[in-house]
C-alpha cells in the first residue's frame, strides 16, 4: 500500500522512496538491480586491514624519526661572539696591566720648620732650579731661639778664652816657683858641700850641728824641687782636660747654633732639584708643622711607568725583561727595572724604565697600559686566550664544524698562558675555529648553530 501510495504521488515522493520505487519498476520489468550484483565480500575486508596496517607503520616510522631529530638547536648571531683560529708558531708569553707614567726623579716639599705661610713665590707649574725659593715662612719662637744660643755660644766661646789664660797664668806662676826651689836647693847644697871640705881640712872649723842642718836642708829642697815639679805635670794635664772640655762645649754650642740658623734659613723654603713644581698644597696664612708636605717638585724630562700586574701573573717577573708602553698616543720601549716585593691591592708594582725619546704627549700621571714579554716559545700550538682561562686546566670550548654553521663543545687542555693568547696541549688541532667567548649563556647545550 505503501509502495503504491508512493507511486501514484509521482513526483512527491522523496530521494530515497524515488530510488525504492525505480528498482520495484526495474524488477518488474525482468531487469537485475545492481544490489542484486554478488560483491566480493573477503576481498574488501583483507584490503581494508592492509591499509590500516600500512598506515600504523607509516605513523610508527614518522614517530622514530621525529624522536632521532631531538630539539633544535639555539642560535646565536655570529657578530655577537667572539672566534679565533687555532695557530701553531712562535708563541709569546707575556703579561699586562695598567699603569700611570710618573718621573724618574721627584721630591716632596716639606717644612723643615714650623711656621706661617707669609708668601707664596712659585704657583704650580713654573719651572725651577734648586735654589729657587717657593714659599716664605715665619716663627718668632725660632729667631728667639737663634738669638739665645748664640749668646750662649758667645759665652762659652769668652770662657774658653778666660780659662786659657788662667792656665796659661798658673803654669808660669808654677814654672817660677819651681825655679825659685831650684835655686835654692842649689844655694843648699854648695853650701853643704863647702862645709864639708872645710870640716875635712880642719876638723872641728864647723859644727856638727851645721853640717847635719845642712844636709837636711839640702833633702828638703831636693824634695820640695820634686813635688812642685810633679804639681806642674799635674797641673798641665788639668788644664789640658779643662781646656779640651770647654773647647767641647763650644763645639757643641757652635752645631746648635748653626742648627738653628739652618732653621731660621728654612723659613724660606727652596725647591732643592731643578724641575717643574707640579703641585702645592699650602695658602698664605696657613700655619705649616715641621715635616708637612707642602708640594712637589719633578723632573718631566725623565719618566718611567709604574704598571700594576695581577700577583697571580707576576710569578715569573724578572728584572731586564722587554715591556711596550702604549700611551695612546704612541708606544715606548722599555725594560723592567724594579718589582716592589709587597702586594697591594691584589697587585704588584713593576717599574718599567722607557728610552730617552717619549712621545710628544708623553706627560706625568697620564694612564698607560704596559706589556712585559716573559718569554719567546717555538713550535706551540696555540689561541686567543679564553675569558677566566688559567694555565694547566681544562676548559670546555665550541668548536666550529667544517660548514662553520654549527659549533660543538670539544674537552680541551690548556697550557701556559699569556695575555691574548694560551697554549693548547689537547683537543684542538691548528686551523680549527672556536669560539671563545658569548655563549655563556646557552652553557647547558652541548652544541650551538651560527647564524651569520
Amino acid at each position: 500500500m505503501a509502495v503504491a501510495k508512493r507511486i501514484a504521488g509521482g513526483d512527491n515522493e522523496t530521494g530515497s522512496d524515488a530510488a525504492d520505487i525505480r528498482h520495484i519498476r526495474l524488477h518488474a520489468e525482468g531487469a537485475r538491480s545492481p544490489m542484486d550484483v554478488p560483491r566480493p565480500q573477503g576481498r574488501r575486508r583483507v584490503g581494508k586491514l592492509v591499509a590500516a596496517a600500512v598506515g600504523v607503520v607509516g605513523l610508527a616510522a614518522v614517530t622514530a624519526y621525529v624522536a632521532t631529530l631531538g630539539p633544535a638547536l639555539p642560535t646565536v648571531q655570529a657578530d655577537t661572539v667572539w672566534m679565533d683560529t687555532v695557530a701553531h708558531g712562535e708563541f709569546v708569553r707575556d703579561v699586562r696591566g695598567p699603569g700611570t707614567l710618573v718621573p724618574v726623579r721627584r721630591r716632596w716639599i716639606t717644612a723643615l720648620t714650623a711656621g706661617r705661610v707669609d708668601e707664596i713665590l712659585v704657583e704650580p707649574g713654573a719651572e725651577v732650579t734648586a735654589t729657587t725659593a717657593l714659599y716664605r715662612l715665619s716663627n718668632p719662637d725660632v729667631e728667639v731661639q737663634l738669638l739665645t744660643v748664640r749668646q750662649q755660644l758667645s759665652d762659652a766661646e769668652a770662657e774658653l778664652v778666660t780659662l786659657a789664660s788662667n792656665v796659661e797664668s798658673n803654669e808660669l806662676a808654677q814654672k817660677a816657683l819651681i825655679a825659685q826651689v831650684r835655686t835654692q836647693y842649689l844655694e843648699a847644697t854648695h853650701r853643704d858641700e863647702m862645709n864639708r871640705e872645710l870640716n875635712a881640712k880642719n876638723p872641728g872649723l864647723v859644727a856638727e850641728f851645721d853640717l847635719a842642718r845642712g844636709r837636711e836642708l839640702v833633702a828638703e829642697l831636693d824634695n820640695r824641687l820634686a813635688i812642685e815639679t810633679r804639681r806642674l805635670d799635674v797641673l798641665a794635664d788639668s788644664a789640658d782636660e779643662q781646656l779640651s772640655a770647654q773647647r767641647t762645649q763650644v763645639g757643641r754650642l757652635r752645631s746648635i747654633v748653626r742648627f738653628n740658623e739652618e732653621r731660621a734659613r728654612a723659613l724660606v723654603v727652596r725647591s732643592g732639584i731643578d724641575g717643574v713644581l707640579a703641585e702645592s698644597g699650602v695658602e698664605e696664612g696657613q700655619w705649616i708643622n715641621a715635616g708637612e708636605t707642602m708640594g712637589r717638585v719633578v723632573q718631566p724630562g725623565r719618566l718611567k711607568a709604574e704598571l700594576r700586574v695581577p700577583q697571580n701573573r707576576a710569578g715569573d717577573l724578572a728584572i731586564g725583561q722587554a715591556a711596550e708602553i702604549d700611551t695612546r698616543n704612541g708606544m715606548i720601549d722599555g725594560s723592567v727595572s724594579r718589582i716592589d716585593p709587597a702586594v697591594r691591592d691584589g697587585t704588584i708594582t713593576v717599574d718599567v724604565s722607557l728610552a730617552s725619546d717619549l712621545p710628544a704627549g708623553a706627560r706625568p700621571n697620564m694612564s698607560v697600559d704596559g706589556t712585559v714579554v716573559l718569554e719567546r716559545l717555538d713550535d706551540i700550538t696555540y689561541v686567543g686566550r679564553p675569558a677566566n682561562a688559567r694555565a694547566h686546566e681544562r676548559v670546555g670550548l665550541y668548536r666550529l664544524d667544517d660548514g662553520g654553521e654549527v659549533a660543538r663543545r670539544v674537552s680541551v687542555k690548556l697550557g701556559r698562558v699569556s695575555a691574548n693568547h694560551v697554549e693548547v696541549l689537547e683537543g684542538l688541532r691548528p686551523g680549527d675555529r672556536v669560539v671563545l667567548s658569548g655563549l655563556s649563556a646557552l652553557d647547558e647545550h652541548d652544541a650551538v648553530r651560527i647564524e651569520r
